[in-house]
């Protein structure tokens, strides 16, 4: 991915179980310093996902990187960004934390 570029990415999801799963799903972008230029335009995370028993399904995240990734001289050696997410199953009055960088 070029910074200031947009990228679509697939993240696959599969229920292997015989009953439905109600569940959120939380992001992680290593190395950590690169993650305040990570910025998401659509994604499916932090929204509730429906998954039938047996039910496999493509989820689509649509981002870019801050093209001042590349000015950042603290940024100067990273050539891999990772991003994974994390899939919970929803809890009722449950809350997950979002993300911060400081």
């Amino acid at each position: 991915v070029v910074p200031g570029e947009t990228a679509l990415a697939f993240y696959k999801a599969k229920n292997p179980t015989d009953k439905p799963i109600i569940g959120i799903s939380t992001y992680n972008v290593i190395p950590f310093e690169a993650g305040q230029y990570f910025n998401k335009i659509q994604c499916f995370c932090f929204e509730e996902q429906r998954l039938n028993p047996q039910e496999e399904v493509d989820m689509p995240v649509f981002f870019y990187i801050d093209p001042e990734f590349a000015e950042d001289p603290k940024m100067a050696k990273v050539d891999l960004i990772t991003l994974s997410y994390t899939f919970f199953e929803a809890k009722e009055g449950q809350q997950l934390p979002l993300p911060g960088y400081q």
